[in-house]
């Protein structure tokens, strides 16, 4: 067996479903999940007509690369977004299936394991996708801690000479899981400019950057050329349909920049990725093509933060991120004590924030914070919410 997967840590999921084992949740509410990043909308009826339409696609073994029709329908999404010119769609852009799919492979691709310690670095928390992907590739993962103090930025200066020095790869997410921070250009082009001292690679995951409620984000490829990279020297960027288009089981998603980087990636996913059903391609086509209904997403979580926000602020010292559809809420005791009361009594799941961290620099970041993810409908989410603050009132009658 690899070695490395002894290195792999319980999923944050696992480790919540083993807290709730220990308590019953109160059968008088029916029970409401806001722990896991799954959409709940509904997805839009025209890419579900689609889908069902090129069902005779399934005769055809796809292409690893995607059609030349995804392609270019992405490299146009991208320039449209991102007001940027069109990447080159047959060297710049790859179709995946799903962003975690990607995420993961990439490590794989990148890190070279002839060269001594390699490292990954990481935001802390994160995704553990990038932690699993570091390991698997014999890489060590070292994390920079994402602190409110520092309105959730990249504080390169806590890791040491050495540790950059030994970077091969550094996965970022804009906006950010959990915290929805929106890295912004100077930070970009701090980020550009040690990658150019160190030669590491920069995978940039922005699966949440179609969910906001003013300007829309900023993204890696659009700073890139504004600081003049237009080449995205070492820049990989990873989008997908999931949160966009309320698809996430169509494993929908894309990787675009560095022209390189990616004839390296398409190289491995020949051998390690299966290729796209040539069904949801053509789905994927229409949901890149259409913004209507993006917007009627956006406009569904802007009125569900609206009310939550109003819930909850007078219990919970909680503002609005600047984009994503997390909450990420700092707790009056400990964030496993938390969610594991708030479950007992009220049936309500959130997702304690130390299992979405690491101790590094001698603090677990998540710790006594909890993330709630608002993708449920409104009248769930609401409700969810007036719990919520029932049980923290509770806490201080306590």
């Amino acid at each position: 067996m690899n070695p490395d997967l002894q290195r792999l840590q319980p999923y944050p999921f696992q480790k919540l479903a083993t807290l709730f084992r220990e308590v019953q949740p109160n059968a008088a509410y029916r029970p409401i999940s806001l722990s896991i990043g799954e959409p709940k909308h509904a997805t839009p009826q025209f890419i579900r007509d689609a889908l069902t339409a090129n069902l005779d696609g399934l005769a055809n073994y796809p292409t690893t690369a995607g059609s030349d029709a995804l392609r270019s329908t992405i490299a146009n999404w991208l320039a449209a977004r991102y007001d940027i010119p069109a990447p080159d769609f047959k060297t710049q852009v790859l179709p995946v299936n799903g962003s975690r799919e990607a995420l993961f492979a990439f490590a794989q691709t990148v890190v070279d394991r002839t060269k001594k310690d390699p490292v990954v670095v990481c935001p802390n928390p994160f995704y553990q996708i990038y932690e699993g992907a570091a390991f698997l590739a014999g890489a060590t993962p070292h994390f920079l801690n994402t602190l409110p103090e520092d309105d959730y930025a990249l504080n390169f200066a806590q890791l040491p000479e050495q540790v950059w020095q030994r970077t091969q790869l550094i996965y970022v997410c804009s906006p950010g899981n959990p915290n929805g921070h929106v890295i912004p250009l100077q930070e970009w082009k701090t980020l550009f400019e040690m990658s150019d001292r160190y030669g590491f690679v920069i995978a940039s995951d922005e699966c949440y950057s179609e969910i906001y409620f003013d300007a829309a984000p900023e993204g890696a490829l659009q700073a890139a050329r504004q600081l003049g990279r237009s080449d995205y020297r070492n820049l990989v960027v990873f989008s997908s349909l999931s949160k966009r288009s309320n698809v996430p089981g169509m494993r929908s998603g894309f990787v675009a920049g560095d022209a390189r980087v990616i004839e390296r990636f398409a190289l491995y996913r020949t051998y390690h990725g299966s290729a796209m059903n040539p069904a949801v391609q053509a789905a994927s086509i229409a949901a890149w093509g259409d913004e209507a209904h993006v917007g009627e997403n956006r406009r569904l979580y802007t009125e569900k933060f609206t009310k939550v926000m109003a819930i909850l602020k007078p219990v919970l010292p909680v503002t609005v991120p600047d984009a994503g559809f997390y909450l990420w809420i700092r707790t009056p005791i400990p964030d496993t004590t938390f969610a594991q009361a708030l479950y007992r009594d009220y049936n309500v799941a959130v997702l304690p924030g130390s299992y979405l961290a690491r101790a590094a620099q001698g603090v677990n970041p998540g710790e006594n914070f909890v993330r709630l993810a608002l993708v449920a409908n409104v009248a769930e989410t609401l409700e969810a919410a007036q719990r919520i603050a029932e049980f923290v009132a509770t806490l201080r009658i306590n």
